[in-house]
């Protein structure tokens, strides 16, 4: 006879647990009381408190009478079919539930264990592809190529990356990255790895940390030979394995076959330094001048190297100590020499860039060279009282184009020979410009617009910053820094590649050509080696499709490989 001893005692596991739930939530007795009367650890009620809160406790089984539904034998065929499969009771469950068959998650158990089905091992949710409050898990970055993707159609988020594609193919990035001898691994090679850094860099993406925002997009995967991108780890890693020689080489590598392409010539070159900033506490980073802020900071100490006449990036430093800072123009012309042969370039850099025995060395090296004569009171007060000034033109659109100049030969503290000087008024400044130079034979208009033109080396910093976000330095690692800046080089060239092909934008900078062609979706389907990207209608597309791309190469000189297709719609 079924009394209150059915309940206080219960037979059957499941009501135990019921009755269990039932005391601690509505009696609300201690975990404790409730495990002694139920015959549980207090600990274990614990966790089914978890689990009910959570809806992981299913009290649906059949009663204790011993009376089973009935299962068809197609449904039994198809928990089989998903178990062979992997899937859990509960996952079959659902994709049951999604058919229109209602089963509970017991009877799905009850069906493997009479089938003859081993209990799945417990597996963590990153087993399942789930992080611990339930978002999916991309998958593990693997090499893939497009025979490996024959009959695949997929969307991408940054379909734009792929308009970049046949100018490295023109470039040969996978010679660049054999010529640099950058490591790899044995999951990732090297070419993979700088291409997907490449990716980043073309979509603007502030820190390696945000990658995460693109690593579910096989779009961006395929463009980098891969079928997703690295993970913030693999990234940040990488970058540490890579040391100063394998970018140096990276950078001669790239410039010989850009300077091939008739990119940039190199006869008159600006140098810059900018300091990338930290604002960490625990650092041993120098302070160096900012000039952007108008103080002295810490951070890290580069130097960007531009071919005054194309605007494009050609040498990056990083990893610069105050004790290295005035070697750097040699450094660089040391740079030049081997990559350059047979060109001489003028240098056109402002005070504090080298020191006056820096100049004379390059004077004796037969370099050419424009700067500025560090000035004091006394040499501002000596030009009221100057006569012989010329008014001159330059072709300039930035300046002003008619400023007074004086010239004067002068010698110049441990500086071996004498200098030309050219004092400038009446420039836009409130103070006058003592510009000297070596070249004793050029027109003073051309001495003076070629220093006028060193704006161009601060402005392709400006646009590194806000665009590539140079200074978004997320570690005191400085070789970490020098990686980032000679990615930034290829990227600001190979943006300048695409705008010489667009109609009417042939000199915007790189966030205008990213937010009317780069930034959107696409669709990429894969037949054999062919890789069709379709871009979606927007009101640029005519420009994209004037592009004659059938003069580009069509073979794709990525890691995927392949034959590359752009449609507009």
């Amino acid at each position: 006879m079924l009394d209150a001893a059915d309940f206080l005692h219960p037979t059957s596991e499941w009501q135990r647990r019921y009755e269990a739930l039932r005391a601690s939530f509505v009696e609300r007795l201690p975990a404790r009381v409730v495990g002694e009367r139920f015959g549980y650890a207090p600990g274990y009620v614990h966790l089914l408190r978890h689990l009910f809160r959570h809806g992981k406790i299913d009290f649906s089984e059949a009663p204790p009478s011993g009376r089973r539904s009935r299962v068809p034998p197609a449904v039994r065929t198809k928990i089989g079919a998903w178990r062979g499969q992997n899937l859990s009771a509960g996952e079959i469950a659902q994709l049951l539930s999604e058919e229109g068959t209602e089963i509970s998650v017991r009877t799905v158990e009850r069906v493997l264990a009479e089938e003859g089905f081993p209990k799945l091992p417990r597996r963590l949710r990153l087993k399942v592809g789930l992080t611990v409050k339930g978002a999916s898990v991309p998958e593990s970055s693997r090499a893939v190529t497009v025979a490996d993707l024959d009959g695949q159609s997929f969307e991408s988020a940054a379909a734009g990356v792929f308009l970049f594609a046949p100018f490295l193919s023109q470039l040969g990035i996978l010679d660049v990255v054999r010529d640099a001898g950058l490591p790899g691994s044995q999951v990732i090679p090297a070419s993979h790895y700088l291409v997907s850094f490449l990716a980043l860099k073309l979509l603007g993406t502030e820190r390696y940390a945000h990658v995460g925002d693109h690593a579910f997009d096989p779009g961006l995967g395929l463009f980098a030979g891969l079928n997703v991108l690295p993970k913030c780890t693999a990234c940040s890693t990488y970058s540490y394995s890579v040391d100063a020689i394998h970018i140096h080489r990276l950078q001669a590598a790239f410039v010989k076959r850009a300077a091939k392409l008739g990119l940039y010539e190199g006869r008159v070159i600006n140098l810059d330094f900018h300091t990338v900033p930290h604002y960490g506490d625990d650092s041993v980073l120098e302070r160096h001048w900012a000039g952007a802020r108008g103080k002295v900071m810490k951070g890290v100490l580069t130097l960007f190297a531009q071919d005054a006449d194309s605007k494009l990036l050609l040498y990056t430093a990083a990893d610069i100590q105050r004790s290295e800072a005035d070697d750097q123009v040699t450094e660089f012309l040391t740079f030049w020499r081997r990559v350059r042969r047979g060109v001489a370039p003028t240098l056109v850099f402002d005070s504090r860039v080298t020191t006056y025995p820096k100049l004379s060395a390059l004077n004796r090296a037969h370099v050419r060279f424009i700067t500025l004569r560090r000035r004091g009171n006394s040499l501002l007060q000596r030009v009221d009282h100057l006569d012989g000034w010329t008014r001159i033109h330059i072709p300039h659109e930035k300046r002003n184009p008619n400023p007074e100049v004086h010239e004067s030969t002068i010698t110049l503290p441990h500086y071996d020979g004498a200098v030309r000087q050219v004092i400038v008024r009446g420039n836009g400044h409130e103070k006058p410009a003592f510009l000297i130079s070596n070249d004793f034979e050029s027109p003073v208009e051309l001495l003076v617009g070629h220093y006028a033109r060193r704006w161009r080396v601060e402005n392709g910093i400006a646009e590194a910053v806000k665009f590539f976000h140079l200074n978004a330095l997320s570690s005191p690692i400085l070789t970490k820094v020098h990686f980032d800046v000679a990615l930034t080089m290829i990227a600001d060239t190979l943006y300048t590649m695409l705008a010489r092909r667009l109609r009417g934008f042939e000199d915007c900078d790189a966030p205008k050509l990213f937010r009317h062609f780069v930034d959107g979706k696409g669709r990429i389907d894969i037949r054999g080696s062919r890789v069709e990207v379709t871009y979606p209608r927007r009101a640029h597309n005519p420009i994209l499709r004037a592009v004659p791309w059938e003069t580009l190469p069509r073979q794709i000189s990525l890691p995927a490989g392949g034959e590359l297709s752009l449609r507009f719609l």
